[in-house]
């Protein structure tokens, strides 16, 4: 164990030492870095080719140029009188070549600077120049019989070193933690921002006019309060992050805020150098576990049940995970049920033991027909002086999630063909009952979840609807495409008060704005597979006109049959096939009787016909199949 210890701390103490020395040479890494991709950059292959013509020109004109040197020496031989016309004209001619060639070495001089060789070809020029001279002196200074002379080659070989190490530990990430509770990266970070070296740097970025305090470190990383002077607001402040984050030297993956300060002549700069959710778990879903962790105070976020919401999130980003959980709490409790309207399909099966499911359009329009029938029947119940009705598991608290939204609008533009019983669905009444609910329903306890992948109001795929999106007070995203996109969803003011949900990374983070005075935090949200999905107990699925209040608990006797066993509800086929026994003979009857919309009327009437339950006579009446013997 000896050797281990020692190596340990030998390991250790040189981590050390690296990690305070990275700081030191962070400046010139970044200066290196910076010259070879602006380098890099410009070598285009426009650039290129106007390197290629500059230098073929410059070719061409020197070479004109050496050609009229050499007529205008002949004419002088030839002649001794200055103004003859062959010295004249001589002297003109390389008057000319001369010009020219000047200004093809001037056009070439540009188009190498637009076409420059790269900082590693540079370096090794730079380094060629003193090592083979370093090691020719070497050799030249050996004596025969005797060593080789090697201090002029080392010379130039630690010069070399130097310069690569320099690049290296300047591009390092130190990661240890140091006693102030820093890590080196911090410290680094922190050193810049004291108001000394801000004051006597700032000026070269263009900064001059703004003082910070020193940096104050927090669960969430580094934060900096900044004076401004008069020609500064935080606006303006905000549109010179590139030149903030130039002047601190920060990675370019380090998540830099800048917003608004205490008071109008004040901004704050955030380095979320670090996460308050870092360490906690939280994948997989129980009872009652929160939605996510603000990764700033690390405190528990909680959405609580009821609320009108839109889920907003590119694809990739976690949305499908993320409102995992709260589709599970909306469908555990026995006051509660749980709608998935989901078009893909693919979420959908995996609800289909604790949720009713719609996918088809015939299946969404019936769901969204039952809940607009439902709202208006509990709304008659909603009792003098409440807002809400009471939920029960009679009268269930109903949570309708919508994924994804602008698959639902699409299909609400569907046209069905006319049937020979008449028009088809009317699927545009899809929307108008999504409307209806996004309106009216929150005091009969129906409540909208709306979840898309672009949210955007216009165009020919909307993925929001503006009526529903008014209604909405709960609004969450997780990583979004563009700043456009977040004004959609957290509205026009989030690029000024710091909802930037375009900026967030993937996957698993977002942003929830639940009122005026909620933050722009990041949350680390819980992830739930599919798999755990699964895994969870069957819970009741709803249909108009079977939720039951809950059955006392059973004593089951040998033999005896339970008086609270709750009845299997009749399908819509059921019904159909019910009321052409009881005497409808149209569809327009058959509808009346049922309450079902006419679409579903008439694809059911053709699967009775084709099982032979039912028939139709020449008159075109519809007969229950007995009577057709």
């Amino acid at each position: 164990m000896d050797w281990k210890q020692a190596w340990s701390t030998t390991t250790t103490t040189t981590n050390g030492a690296l990690d305070a020395l990275a700081p030191t040479c962070a400046p010139f890494a970044a200066r290196w870095d910076r010259e070879a991709e602006r380098r890099t950059q410009l070598r285009t292959p426009e650039n290129l080719k106007a390197l290629m013509a500059a230098q073929r020109e410059h070719n061409s004109s020197r070479s004109t140029a050496a050609m009229a040197r050499n007529q205008r020496s002949a004419a002088r031989k030839a002649s001794t009188n200055p103004l003859s016309a062959n010295r004249r004209a001589a002297r003109t001619a390389d008057r000319a070549a001369r010009q020219h060639h000047s200004q093809a070495r001037s056009v070439l001089k540009a188009a190498r600077k637009n076409y420059p060789a790269t900082l590693a070809a540079r370096a090794v020029h730079a380094h060629a120049a003193h090592a083979v001279p370093g090691a020719l002196a070497s050799w030249l200074m050996s004596e025969a019989g005797h060593a080789l002379t090697l201090w002029p080659a080392s010379v130039s070989a630690g010069l070399i070193g130097l310069n690569v190490a320099g690049l290296w530990l300047g591009r390092r990430q130190p990661s240890v933690r140091l006693d102030d509770g820093m890590s080196a990266e911090e410290r680094r970070l922190a050193s810049r921002l004291d108001p000394s070296f801000w004051v006597q740097n700032a000026d070269a970025r263009g900064l001059s006019g703004t003082v910070p305090t020193p940096a104050k470190l927090t669960p969430a990383g580094l934060v900096s309060h900044v004076r401004l002077d008069g020609r500064w607001t935080p606006k303006t402040f905000r549109a010179k992050a590139d030149e903030i984050r130039a002047l601190l030297g920060a990675r370019t993956d380090l998540r830099v805020e800048i917003t608004s300060g205490s008071h109008g002549d004040r901004a704050t700069i955030t380095l979320r150098t670090r996460s308050a959710a870092d360490g906690i778990d939280l994948n997989g879903w129980e009872p009652g576990a929160p939605w996510g962790i603000d990764t700033i105070t690390g405190e528990p976020v909680f959405v609580p049940l009821g609320r009108r919401m839109l889920v907003a999130g590119t694809s990739g980003s976690g949305k499908s995970w993320s409102t995992r959980a709260l589709l599970a709490e909306a469908s555990e409790s026995v006051d509660h049920r749980l709608i998935v309207i989901d078009p893909k399909r693919v979420e959908a099966l995996n609800w289909e033991h604790r949720a009713r499911t719609a996918v088809r359009r015939d299946d969404v329009l019936d769901v969204t027909d039952e809940l607009v029938e439902e709202m208006h029947e509990r709304l008659d119940e909603v009792p003098r002086g409440s807002d809400v009705i009471a939920i029960s598991a009679n009268r269930p608290r109903i949570t309708v999630f919508v994924d994804e939204g602008a698959e639902v609008i699409s299909m609400a533009r569907f046209k069905a063909p006319r049937t020979e019983d008449g028009p088809g669905p009317d699927y545009g009444r899809i929307m108008e009952n999504m409307r209806t609910l996004a309106r009216m329903a929150r005091a009969a306890e129906i409540i909208l979840i709306w979840a898309t992948q672009k949210p955007t109001m216009d165009g020919k795929s909307p993925g929001l609807d503006p009526q529903i999106s008014a209604q909405i007070t709960y609004r969450a995203s997780l990583a979004l495409s563009t700043s456009s996109e977040s004004r959609v969803v957290f509205g026009e003011d989030a690029t000024e008060d710091g909802w930037h949900a375009h900026k967030l990374p993937m996957p698993g983070v977002a942003m929830l704005r639940s009122g005026p005075k909620a933050k722009p935090n990041p949350v680390k949200t819980r992830a739930f597979s599919p798999a755990d999905v699964i895994a969870l107990p069957n819970r009741p699925v709803w249909k108009r006109g079977t939720a039951k209040p809950a059955a006392s608990p059973l004593h089951l006797v040998k033999g005896a049959t339970s008086a609270t066993e709750t009845p299997v509800p009749a399908s819509n086929r059921d019904r159909v096939r019910q009321a052409v026994q009881d005497g409808a003979r149209t569809l327009r009857d058959i509808t009346d009787r049922t309450g079902i919309n006419k679409g579903t009327v008439s694809r059911e009437i053709k699967a009775l016909t084709a099982t032979g339950a039912l028939r139709k006579n020449d008159d075109g009446m519809v007969l229950p199949g007995q009577e057709a013997a």
